[in-house]
């Protein structure tokens, strides 16, 4: 079974029926079930979709969120954090974030290639752009 990242911007577009990628969201959710793909996320996503729910749609659907997940979660390790600073060094020209930064030294410790987001950074580096091919 093939695993797949599900970032920040991916799982709040399935929150919040007005951000902009809400219906790409869904369709791509009931995808990767035809797939049988497995979607996981990491321990600092997780934290991030917090963060990010409870100052946009409040502290009862965060926590509700939360409560609900389940969606296995890989653990960001001190050597995924090392090798994100690496990162961020090489891409000093972006605006990568340090999550977004981690989620690329896990996925590319773990030999995943697909991510659900809408975050351009991850193109960038080179992953493959959700459920396509």
């Amino acid at each position: 079974m093939e695993r797949i990242l599900a970032d920040t911007s991916f799982i709040y577009a399935l929150l919040d029926r007005s951000d902009n990628n809400f219906t790409q969201a869904v369709a791509s959710l009931r995808t990767l079930a035809e797939k049988r793909w497995e979607p996981f996320l990491t321990n600092f996503v997780v934290a991030e979709v917090y963060a990010l729910i409870l100052s946009r749609l409040g502290m009862d659907v965060a926590f509700s969120w939360l409560e609900k997940s389940i969606w296995p979660v890989e653990r960001v390790g001190a050597e995924d954090e090392v090798a994100a600073r690496e990162i961020l060094k090489r891409y000093k020209d972006k605006s990568v974030s340090y999550v977004d930064a981690c989620s690329f030294a896990v996925l590319n410790r773990l030999g995943c290639r697909r991510v659900l987001s809408f975050d351009a950074h991850f193109r960038q580096y080179g992953f493959a752009d959700g459920l396509d091919g």
